[in-house]
């Protein structure tokens, strides 16, 4: 059976248990979030031994050879010696600089990093307190309009990121930004191509970013943009969307929401619209962001309406299930 060299310990993982959940099993306080393998918070270094495949996936191929892993998606195979991450060069220090509300359950935080962090709109990065708890948010600003990172943040029932970013506590404290990860961001050489944008909730957030930047960078072909919500009071940025397409003739925002009406507002399950509206996607770039459930459903079903699997980038919000810290 394997065994793991840890802290100067040693440990031994269940059958299939994960290099993550066997840290945690012997109540070792290792980095961690998602546990899905998204948000990379749980990144570690192989200092012996050879962690599988599954554990480097999505990571850059400089950080492949340089030993690091995803703990969470690590199975060991054979005896490991491991370390956590040097946070040096893979953080920043930031501070957060705005909070403003865009409705009852999602603000707006803006961040000033010491540094600069090379980003596209779209990408998320890891939220590091004090304390060591750590979130993943998607960055809503584009580096070349923007002077500071925005992030759309909803207050989660019982989180503690999410509620100390919705109080006036956290205004003007010092965090740590990890990243940023993610491949869902516009990549400019297909102005023509059409694209549709489709997110729930604060899955508007990487998709604002998007349609901004595409736009920024001349993007010509047509732009969809749908955004659903469960009633029209948890829509946002309503009016800015809607005048961002009155401005671009190329661009078109659809809100939609499952129940209650608004004027402009269609009331209808978000995918049952996007496909009433686009029928075909055959030559479409795809963009999908939010609830997990909606991403996987959109994900079969803009394929199957013609996307192509290339072209079609998602970003699944994933929740931690309590709180977590390193």
């Amino acid at each position: 059976m394997a065994t793991i060299v840890y802290g100067g310990a040693r440990f031994a993982p269940l059958p299939d248990e994960t290099l993550l959940d066997c840290l945690l099993r012997n109540e070792v306080a290792a980095p961690h979030s998602c546990k899905s393998g998204v948000c990379q918070s749980c990144m570690m270094r192989v200092r012996k031994g050879q962690v599988p495949v599954a554990s480097q996936k999505g990571l850059r191929d400089t950080l492949r050879a340089q030993g690091y892993f995803l703990a969470c998606m690590c199975v060991p195979e054979e005896d490991l010696s491991v370390s956590d991450v040097d946070a040096q060069g893979m953080r920043v220090h930031a501070q957060i600089a705005a909070i403003e509300s865009l409705n009852a359950r999602v603000v707006r935080v803006r961040v000033r990093t010491e540094s600069t962090i090379e980003h596209r709109a779209g990408q998320f990065v890891n939220f590091v307190r004090e304390d060591g708890l750590v979130r993943s948010y998607s960055i809503a600003s584009v580096p070349e309009l923007d002077e500071m990172l925005d992030f759309h943040v909803l207050h989660m029932r019982e989180g503690s990121m999410s509620g100390w970013l919705h109080s006036s506590g956290a205004l003007g404290a010092t965090i740590q930004l990890q990243g940023p990860s993610g491949n869902c961001f516009y990549v400019p050489g297909t102005p023509e191509q059409p694209l549709l944008l489709a997110g729930t909730g604060t899955g508007l957030a990487p998709l604002y970013g998007i349609i901004r930047d595409a736009l920024h960078q001349g993007h010509a072909g047509p732009i969809y943009l749908f955004h659903g919500s469960i009633e029209p009071d948890s829509l946002y940025l309503v009016e800015e969307l809607r005048r961002l397409a009155e401005e671009n003739s190329n661009t078109s925002y659809h809100p939609c929401v499952l129940r209650g009406e608004q004027a402009g507002v269609v009331t209808e399950p978000l995918d049952a619209y996007v496909f009433k509206v686009l029928p075909s996607l055959k030559g479409f770039k795809v963009y999908l962001c939010g609830h997990p459930d909606f991403v996987k459903l959109m994900q079969r079903k803009t394929f199957l309406a013609g996307a192509g699997l290339a072209d079609i980038y998602a970003d699944a919000f994933v929740t931690a299930a309590a709180p977590q810290t390193v």
